[in-house]
């Protein structure tokens, strides 16, 4: 296939660009920067020049092209989000931004579109130990008004994709090679990252293992499903540091109670808040998927085996990342 990926210079729009083109698609990459452009090019991928925000400009970008699919995966997270403002512009590439690449993909001659979505859209509460399946009600209004911004953007990203017949995976909390992970293994290792005492529990999965997912999504997921993708150990933020200094070989994270994260009210809300597990039976079954990653220990320490440890952002080879599992559905 021809793909359309929007986000494809992110942490996990690098990876599902390298799996797309290792699967034999051909990849068309959004991105605003020469840089990105560059960077693209260099593995193989065909810039090109946009910005997902910009109707107008966006059409003009795809005047003339072709594609058989597209992929959204852009935000503009960049750093661990503290406040509820810092997730406003992605709010945005989830609302409009989704509206605009969905006209793009008619206009493409596309016939499938997954999107990104996101396990908070279940809502930043404790949901207890019982996994979470796809039918459980997503993005419902809270009466709080910043997370309703969230929820209205996921919710408004999914209700237009599933209307057009597309595909909403729903990841996990996302880790592996890229910055955001790096930094806080680097924390961690110098003991400034606290293992929050009473704290949330996430479903992660690691960039690679979303992306493989991606790529089984488009190439085998049903019209108008929605998916959980997850590894198979959900996990609380204080076993999170404390694994992720375990497996730097530093010392026992400093314990701190849920109330230092006060002033910081986003950031309180996922990590202290939030108890979401994700069942993932449903992607299994029909996307013929697995993590190759099963929990944060294994996918941490590939990380650090990928020169993390150094602080480097640079993940492993092609030749060297672990293949997708991979199974046709029964």
């Amino acid at each position: 296939m021809r793909v359309l990926l929007a986000g494809a210079t992110g942490a996990i729009g690098s990876a599902l660009t390298r799996g797309l083109l290792e699967a034999g698609h051909e990849v068309l990459g959004l991105t605003r920067s020469p840089g990105g452009a560059a960077r693209l090019s260099a593995i193989g991928a065909r810039p090109i020049p946009a910005d997902l925000m910009d109707r107008d400009g966006l059409l003009r970008a795809l005047d003339g092209e072709a594609a058989d699919a597209v992929v959204h995966q852009a935000t503009a997270i960049r750093v661990v989000p503290l406040f509820h403002r810092s997730l406003y512009a992605t709010d945005d590439l989830r609302e409009q931004g989704t509206a605009n690449l969905l006209e793009a993909a008619a206009a493409l001659g596309a016939g499938r579109f997954v999107t990104q979505s996101f396990f908070l859209g279940y809502g930043y509460r404790d949901h207890g130990p019982r996994p979470l399946t796809e039918e459980h009600p997503f993005a419902r209004p809270t009466g709080h008004r910043p997370t309703d911004r969230h929820m209205r953007s996921m919710r408004a990203n999914e209700e237009q994709v599933l209307a057009a017949s597309g595909i909403a995976l729903r990841y996990g909390m996302f880790y592996g090679p890229e910055p955001m992970t790096l930094k806080l293994l680097e924390a961690a290792r110098k003991r400034r990252l606290p293992a929050i005492r009473g704290a949330g529990v996430v479903p992660p999965i690691h960039v690679y293992d979303a992306a493989s997912a991606t790529v089984a999504a488009l190439e085998l997921g049903r019209p108008g499903q929605a998916y959980n993708i997850a590894d198979d150990h959900p996990v609380g933020f204080d076993e999170y540091v404390t694994t992720m200094a375990a497996v730097a070989g530093a010392p026992a994270p400093p314990s701190m109670p849920a109330g230092i994260l006060a002033a910081t009210p986003y950031l309180r809300a996922l990590m202290a808040t939030a108890r979401i597990r994700l069942d993932t039976t449903k992607a299994k079954r029909e996307l013929g998927w697995a993590p190759v990653f099963p929990s944060v220990r294994e996918g941490l320490a590939a990380v650090l085996a990928s020169d993390g440890s150094r602080g480097g952002t640079r993940g492993p080879r092609t030749a060297d990342r672990p293949k997708a599992s991979r199974r046709r559905p029964a």
